[in-house]
């Protein structure tokens, strides 16, 4: 099947590409990029007006299979990153049983192959069955398809067990993920804690929390000279931390979400469950350094977080809900919306948070269009406004606290190894 995109604005780093160019699919991969291209037999797609660009890398979300599939499983969860443009994703650990060990990396990769749509990389744990007792065999996660590693949701609380295994991943050379968090200064919270959880009457977690672990992992980091990815970053300190340590040389690479600078937790008012995520949504000053570290360059990844939850874990007390939003489906229209268009950042800078950086950082051939690669494109109208309907969404769960949002950037294509699964704003 041949495919040609006509008229689009593409847009690759890698390329140094910047401008209106047609691209030619051939047996699944990109085969010629150039002026007036010509299709005699195939698939000819129009993208005058759209912007064409490589398929979104989710580095950061959770498909909770095995163990939770009634949340959602592969082919819902790759569905729903399908509709949100994106390509790759890569999966967290804290299924069950967890990824800590090579037979639940090679079955998810197993089942991504017949059951998903879009690829598919498992993260693996670091320490066994996600206790922060023991490391889990890190080379067998590597050579078993595992792409990184962290104990997200359940931060590694031993300073001497993360610095082991920064040591290791080192060996392996294997990316270590970093969930911030002194659960004994979260003390159990359920909100940020400020003037919302004060007039709510919710016990908080202290921004305190997240910024002593980001700063012990950026000491760890630069003792072992070894490189560490800190997880959904939420708080103008940990901004500042993480800046302050890429000047003095430290490898250190971050990323947040979407809902860290949309939101804030304001957001968690008449007790809305679908706001309750971890780390939780900050104050305006977060955001405002949330969106100052994007646009410096400080954070290097827009992640989803997507973390699928049924109904009835939402639909509960404000204390007893579940953490976390769906976030495929929404994730670069927010970008755009509330990054591209106030003109924080550029379509290009995007195209590096969102394609380009988390590539990189977990080792994948993807992230652009050059001629040989998998055809794995999204093709986009940045101007085209819609109504967020949870309603619609792909995902089994519809845990979003953005329904009815009026957004901009609407996915028209997205195309994995140069298979069309959605056309025309469509799922096939």
């Amino acid at each position: 099947m041949k495919i040609l995109i006509k008229g689009g604005h593409v847009v690759d780093i890698k390329m140094g590409l910047d401008k209106p160019i047609d691209i030619l699919i051939e047996n699944g991969k990109i085969s010629e990029i150039g002026d007036n291209l010509e299709l005699s037999s195939g698939d000819i797609i129009d993208a005058s007006g759209k912007y064409v660009l490589p398929g979104l890398v989710d580095a950061h979300c959770h498909l909770r299979d095995p163990g939770f599939e009634y949340k959602e499983d592969i082919e819902s969860g790759t569905k729903s990153a399908a509709a949100g443009g994106f390509t790759s994703i890569a999966c967290m650990p804290n299924t069950s049983p967890v990824i800590d060990n090579q037979s639940i990396v090679k079955y998810i990769i197993n089942k991504a192959k017949q059951e998903g749509v879009v690829n598919v990389y498992p993260i693996g744990s670091i320490s066994k069955g996600l206790k922060g007792e023991e490391l889990s065999e890190i080379g067998e996660l590597k050579f078993a398809g595992a792409v990184a590693l962290s104990d997200d949701g359940k931060p590694l609380k031993s300073s001497s067990l993360m610095k082991k295994a920064l040591e290791y991943s080192s060996m392996f050379d294997i990316t270590m993920i970093s969930h911030c968090e002194d659960l004994e200064l979260a003390d159990e919270g359920v909100m940020n804690e400020g003037y919302q959880s004060t007039i709510l009457g919710l016990k908080g977690i202290p921004s305190a929390s997240e910024e002593i672990m980001v700063a012990r992992d950026i000491i760890l980091s630069e003792y072992t000279k070894v490189p560490i990815h800190i997880a959904h970053v939420s708080t103008e300190l940990s901004v500042d931390l993480i800046r302050f340590a890429k000047k003095r040389g430290v490898k250190v690479t971050c990323e947040t979400c979407p809902h860290y600078f949309v939101l804030t937790d304001e957001a968690c008012d008449e007790f809305n469950t679908y706001a309750k995520v971890n780390p939780p949504l900050r104050t305006k000053k977060d955001v405002k350094a949330i969106i100052e570290g994007l646009k410096d360059g400080t954070i290097d990844i827009i992640a989803t977080d997507h973390a699928p939850h049924h109904i009835d874990e939402k639909n509960v007390e404000f204390d007893n809900a579940a953490n976390g939003m769906v976030g495929f489906e929404t994730a670069f229209p927010l970008a755009i919306t509330y990054l591209v268009k106030p003109g924080h950042i550029s379509i290009k800078d995007l195209v590096e948070k969102m394609c380009v950086n988390p590539s990189k950082i977990l080792g994948l051939n993807k992230g652009t269009l050059e001629i040989g690669n998998s055809a794995d494109i999204v093709i986009v109208d940045v101007d085209e406004e819609f109504t967020v309907d949870i309603e619609k969404f792909q995902s089994k769960s519809k845990n979003s606290p953005f329904n009815g949002f009026s957004l901009k950037g609407s996915i028209y294509y997205t195309i994995v190894n140069g298979k069309i699964l959605v056309r025309e704003k469509v799922m096939l």
